[in-house]
Order: structure tokens, then C-alpha cells, then sequence
């Protein structure tokens, strides 16, 4: 690893403005993502600003009826609360399938959005990578992409977002809280929060640099039938071949969203017209714009045979 240096922010402005003036310095809070890619020389930050004492970590009640999760709400407290397993249950099972309970003791509710890719080209820093290095190339494209994207990929970059919790936050229409160096403050739509990789994959998300994000705020509860179903390679701590969150209303209407098979939570909101004609008919809207690879092609019937599931257990 190489040397850093390190500051306490004393207030989510200060600790932006302090990121803000450097453009090598990294927010930390768990580092459950950040310090392994320290180590492995993927990020280079030359300054770390703690954010850890800015008391983001408690869940409140929302004007509106929803609930508002502070940035620093660790992944393990935020998965027992009552009012998300009541609530928004999606949430918490997402969370419980995120990871093993030593990392979700430490990780936190930003960071968890900001977690980089998983793909194994981008941790080999002996290969190109359009995220790590960008112009380099995508060694990704033409090599074993049996974990990678099917939808919403590029020419430049075919790597998938990682995050489980996610997926949920986007079924259930979360709003990111950030405030920025001057103070100011701005709430971003969780649709328009992961970009596409288009031509820039190392910009993965509407942030500015220095831009922190103090809270996630969900809107009040959809009701309905909330699952989250994750296909992995294993059953313990693993990253999503292909997951679904879905909430479920007694009518067969709903919302769907799908991790491990696009660069962010993947949901296209025309399909759910179709939730009530069964998974065939909604996975055939979801993918429609598929791009597999001989790897991955498999990920394409997975996805409706793991939605047939979860639309089979909302059932009951």
C-alpha cells in the first residue's frame, strides 16, 4: 500500500470541501471496498478523509411517510431494523444476501452504492481496463465474461455493478441526499444515481468529486409482496449471477428490478405492465436490448426462471 495521508472531517460540508481540493483524496468510512483496492494498487488515494464521526448513522422517519437511512447506518443494523423488515423488506433481504455478517457489520449504506465493480479484468492490474485506466481497453470483451453484463454494456467496459442493496433501493424509487463543497445540498433519483458505461465506464455514478452523500431516503411503503432472490455460484458469500427484487401486489401488479446482469441495478419500468402475464412476458421487456456473450448467455433464461420464482412465491 502505498503512503497516504489522513484527516476527521467535522461536518459533511468540510469533509467535501476537503476531498473537493484534492483530486487524489478518497472519502472512508467501512473500507470494505476502498482500502482492498488500496492494496491491490487499483485506487491510489494520496489522502483520506474519516467520515466515520459526522453522526450519519441514524434512521428516521421521512416527512412523507418513508424513512430516511443516514449515509453511515451499517448494512447489519440497517437489515434488523423493524420498520425496514416491516416495510420494506426487499431491503433487508437484500442486505442479508449482500454479504457475511463480519462485512455487513462494517459496511455502510453509501458505501454500499459506491462499491466498484467485481470483474476480474478490472482487479488484474496486468490487464487493460477502461474503468481503472481509461483509453486502455476492455480485456473483458473477447475474454471470460461468464460474470459480466448482458444489458447496458459498451464497446468500452462490460462489467456489472455488484451491490445487492442496490437493486432494492431501486425497486423501491430511493432518493440519494449529497451535499457538496460549498455547502450546498442535492437529492438524486436512484434511476439517475449509477451511470451507463457508455465511452467514460470510470465515471460510474452522478457525483462530483468531493460531492458526499449524507443520506438515502426510501418513500412510504409500496406494501405488496417483497422479495429478493439471488442465484450465485455458491450459497455463501458470493456476488449475484443474476438477482430480482420485485414487490408484488395482490392484483399481480408490481415493480422488478434485476442485479448481476448490467453496469447498475437494471429495471425498465414499461415491463412491469406485464408482471400480471407471468416472468416470459416481463424478462422478454427487460432484456429485449440484450448483447450476451457465448459465457454469459446462460444469464438470459435465468433471469425469467429466477423471476418465475419469485413471482411463484408472492403467490404464496
Amino acid at each position: 500500500m502505498r503512503p497516504f495521508t489522513y484527516e476527521r472531517a467535522a461536518s459533511p460540508a468540510a469533509a467535501a470541501a476537503a476531498v473537493q481540493r484534492n483530486p487524489d483524496a478518497r472519502f472512508i468510512a467501512g473500507g470494505t471496498n476502498l482500502l482492498d483496492l488500496m492494496k491491490l494498487e487499483i485506487e491510489r488515494p494520496i489522502h483520506l478523509v474519516d467520515v466515520n464521526g459526522l453522526k450519519l448513522d441514524g434512521v428516521e422517519p421521512a416527512p412523507d411517510g418513508g424513512l430516511r437511512i443516514g449515509a453511515l447506518v451499517r448494512n447489519t443494523d440497517l437489515a434488523a431494523d423493524r420498520r425496514v423488515r416491516r416495510d420494506y423488506a426487499v431491503l433487508s433481504r437484500a442486505l442479508l444476501a449482500g454479504a457475511s455478517g463480519q462485512l455487513r457489520n462494517k459496511a455502510t449504506t453509501a458505501g454500499n452504492l459506491l462499491q466498484r465493480t467485481r470483474c476480474p479484468y478490472f482487479y488484474d492490474t496486468d490487464q487493460p481496463c477502461n474503468k481503472r485506466r481509461p483509453g486502455s481497453g476492455c480485456a473483458a470483451i473477447g475474454g471470460f465474461s461468464r460474470q459480466l453484463a448482458v444489458i447496458g454494456a459498451s464497446d468500452a467496459c462490460i462489467a456489472t455493478h455488484p451491490s445487492d442493496m442496490a437493486v432494492a433501493m431501486r425497486v423501491l424509487d430511493a432518493t440519494v441526499e449529497t451535499v457538496r463543497p460549498d455547502g450546498a445540498t442535492r437529492t438524486i433519483p436512484i434511476a439517475d444515481f449509477h451511470r451507463l458505461p457508455g465511452d467514460t465506464p470510470h465515471v460510474e455514478t452522478a457525483l462530483e468529486h468531493g460531492e458526499l452523500i449524507t443520506a438515502v431516503t426510501l418513500p412510504k411503503p409500496a406494501g405488496g409482496a417483497q422479495i429478493y432472490r439471488k442465484v450465485r455460484d455458491r450459497a455463501s458469500y458470493a456476488f449475484a449471477l443474476v438477482s430480482v427484487a420485485a414487490i408484488v401486489q395482490p392484483d399481480g401488479s408490481g415493480r422488478v428490478a434485476l442485479g448481476g446482469v448490467a453496469p447498475r441495478p437494471w429495471r425498465v419500468e414499461t415491463a412491469e405492465a406485464e408482471m400480471p402475464q407471468g416472468a416470459k412476458a416481463v424478462a422478454a421487456k427487460l432484456l429485449a436490448e440484450a448483447r450476451p456473450t457465448h459465457d454469459n448467455a446462460f444469464k438470459l433464461p435465468l433471469v425469467e426462471r429466477t423471476l418465475g420464482a419469485v413471482l411463484a412465491e408472492a403467490k404464496g
